[in-house]
This record gives C-alpha cells, structure tokens and sequence, in this order.
C-alpha cells in the first residue's frame, strides 16, 4: 500500500469555507496520470494539484492540474494555492511552476507577523482573443435572456491567458439569477466548432469601481466554480484592451450565490508581447490527511 499526503485549502478568501477550495498533494512522485485523475475525482473539488520535482532545477516544481475529469494545462486558484502551502512548508518568495501551458510564477504574499497568507500569479501567456459571439448563440447556456447580455463595448468573445473562457458582460440582475443550463451547454458543443472542446462561460457585471462574476463549464465535471484565476486573469486584461491605459487593477468578487465568496484581485499591463495579467488573493488552509492506493 502505498501512502499520499495532502492539503485542502479555500483560495480567494481569508474566512475558511469561504473561496475556492483545492486539494495538494505535496509529493506525487510514484502516482500515475490515471492514479491522479482518480484522486481528482475522489477529492471532487473543482481542482487538485499534484506536485512533482521539476524538469529543470532552476524551477521550484512540476504541478499538474486535475478537475474531477480532465487535467488542466493551467488554472488560477490551484496555483494560488499550491504556492501558498509549498511557501508555508518549504519558504521561498517567488516560486516557479512548470506546467502544460508555460512557466508560472508565483509571488508570495505573507502577513504583519511575516507569515504566509496568500499568492499572486502572472498568467503564463499574453490575452490572446478568439472568436466573438451573439447573445443569441450563449444567452440560454446561463438560464438568460439575450437582451440580458450587455454589448455596449463589446460581444461575448473567447479570450486566454492560458485557458480559453468566454467572457460575457450581463446586467447585475442577470447575473444574480442565471444558472448554468447543461442541455444549452450540449447544443453550444455541438454547433460551435470554437467550444466543441471546452465550454466555459465567465458571466461578469460591474458593480460601481468592482466587478462581479460567475463562472459555467459543466463540462470540467463540477457545478459552479467558486472563484476562477484563470477567467479573472483574461477579464482583467481584456477590460484594459477595452481602454486606452497602459496598466489597470481590478478587484472581482465571485461565489457569493452560491455561498463562497471571494475576492479575486487582478492587474493587467501593456507590454512588448502584448498585454499580460495576474491574479492573487488570500488562502487558508482547512484540512490535511493522507490517500492509499
């Protein structure tokens, strides 16, 4: 038999059952990718991370990304996280995560007394933009009505930083009622060659100076994402391409309907490859324990 030791966590937030919650498992050296995906589905979080030495020693590790039924080339609070419990355990200020989509980097932030309480992100990859769509196309795949979706500045679009999500504008009202509708969801797979393979809708409205958000992606295999680091990341830096300025911040909060509230804080700046974006927040750690296999 052999033994994994983990740590859960809630991301995005400073309040336990708060956030994003996300398992770690600090040394997966030995586990299979079938053994990890099998562990992601038993955790059933939205993410779970698996740490592993790094191919080049200059680079703190190799994490890879797991939802309950596809790994993930990269995401925001499971980075988040894993620097927060690898700072906690091991030190360390700025660390360095090899992963699928590119090198990650990640900035620890600690508090009065100097402890770890939480990271920042840079995104591994500059906003790149993708196809637009009509609100007729999507409308439905959140339980809303067309004329809900605000095109004032722009149609709903498909945008990365490293994982593709549609960023979709809507009015508050709109975002507090929507739910994801998982028949809609199909029909979009199916008649959109763009999100044949991923569907995933980060809904945002503004809230005076802050913005507010919910993500949908039945197909990642859990219900609605608490907070998104990956989606908050492009939506940061797809508002500053909006704008004339040369850097912004933005501070999103998510979860709330659905009880996790968290506070995601952006930034997003122009520069010689294009505009890129990070994305940090708070952590807490909630349980740790060992797996057998």
């Amino acid at each position: 038999m052999r033994a994994y030791r983990f740590v859960t966590l809630d991301v995005f937030t400073n309040q336990r059952f708060g956030g994003n919650p996300l398992a770690v498992f600090t040394d997966a050296r030995g586990l299979s990718d079938t053994e990890m995906q099998a562990l992601a589905r038993e955790m059933n979080l939205s993410e779970t991370t698996f740490v592993l030495p790094p191919d080049d020693p200059a680079n703190t590790a190799r994490v890879r990304i797991f939802t309950p039924t596809v790994e993930m080339p990269f995401a925001g609070h499971p980075n988040v996280g894993t620097g927060f419990v690898l700072a906690a355990e091991r030190g360390g200020e700025v660390l360095r995560f090899e992963e699928i989509a590119g090198l990650v980097e990640v900035r620890i932030a600690r508090d009065a007394a100097g402890a770890v309480c939480g990271a920042v992100i840079a995104a591994p990859r500059p906003l790149t933009l993708g196809e637009e769509f009509t609100p007729v196309q999507l409308a439905a795949c959140a339980g809303i009505e067309p004329w809900e979706v605000v095109t004032e500045t722009h149609r709903p679009v498909l945008a990365s930083v490293g994982n593709p999500f549609v960023l979709m504008e809507v009015t508050p009202a709109a975002l507090t009622r929507a739910a994801a509708d998982t028949a809609a969801f199909r029909q979009v797979a199916r008649t959109i060659p763009a999100l044949a393979s991923r569907a995933a809708i980060y809904l945002y409205a503004r809230d005076g100076d802050a913005l507010r958000a919910r993500m949908f992606s039945p197909a990642l295999g859990g219900g609605e994402d608490p907070a998104t680091g990956s989606a908050a990341a492009p939506l940061a830096a797809f508002l500053l391409h909006l704008s004339a300025a040369e850097h912004g911040a933005f501070d999103i909060l998510q979860g709330v309907e659905i009880g996790r509230p968290s506070l995601l804080q952006t930034t997003a700046a122009r520069g010689p490859d294009g505009i890129r974006a990070t994305v940090g927040g708070g952590c807490v750690k909630v349980m740790e324990g060992t797996a057998f296999l």
